[in-house]
């Protein structure tokens, strides 16, 4: 199984059976066509019979309806099974980390990336969210304060706060038990806010592998909905 991470900085990539990572760096210019061009290059001593994708957007019914924020376009309607040859499931990224996170009970994941990833699960069910611009504060959306523009607009102590406040505002409002902060930014935080935990990138390949295990995971649905059994753990 080969896991795809698209992030707004870097693609990242793993296969079930190595624990090693490879990387490439992304950005305003990476397209659809652009990136499996960069993983083709990255993956050619690589053997994998499957293909996990998460993708920084909306992906509904397992298909990419939404061009990115914060890379380039291509994406809605591209081939990925054409492009890659073998079978492909396409989520959003940071539903696949969050499944990848997941611990049992109602679990809100937050990706401080480039942008703000989120996703929930509850009782084994994973729904994608689009969090990240709604309205926050002051006309600005969530993404605009603790995504990496509202970091470097704040400075690192605000953007601490701001981090803070989001975190258990939205704990609150979606009744979670538990959040799971991840994305490269995460480690950033020197403490963590009230009921949540330090994610691992990590957790965005093991959440591809998931998808494909026999037992581990079944679709409800749509590739958007994932039940999760309890206890699994890849």
């Amino acid at each position: 199984m080969l896991a795809i991470d698209v992030g707004g900085s870097h693609v990242k990539v793993r296969v079930s059976n190595r624990r090693d990572v490879r990387q490439f760096e992304s950005g305003p210019g990476m397209t659809a066509v652009r990136m499996v061009a960069g993983v083709h290059e990255l993956v050619g001593d690589w053997k994998f019979d499957v293909v996990s994708i998460g993708y920084p957007g909306i992906v509904i019914h397992g298909k990419i309806v939404t061009e990115p924020h914060n890379l380039g376009g291509g994406w809605v309607g591209f081939d990925f099974r054409r492009a890659f040859g073998r079978p492909t499931r396409v989520i959003n990224d940071a539903a696949m980390q969050a499944i990848g996170s997941y611990q049992g009970g109602r679990m809100l994941f937050l990706g401080l990336g480039t942008g703000l990833g989120s996703a929930m699960i509850v009782d084994g069910i994973v729904e994608s969210m689009e969090l990240a611009h709604m309205q926050y504060k002051k006309g600005r959306t969530y993404e605009d304060d603790v995504g990496d523009r509202g970091r470097r607009r704040l400075g690192s102590k605000k953007w601490r706060r701001a981090v803070k406040d989001v975190v258990e505002t939205l704990r609150t409002a979606l009744e979670a038990d538990y959040v799971v902060l991840g994305g490269g930014n995460a480690r950033k935080l020197k403490k963590m806010p009230k009921d949540a935990r330090l994610g691992n990138n990590d957790f965005a390949f093991l959440g591809g592998f998931r998808m494909w295990r026999k037992g581990g995971i079944g679709v409800a649905r749509s590739p958007a909905r994932i039940k999760i059994p309890a206890g699994a753990s890849g």
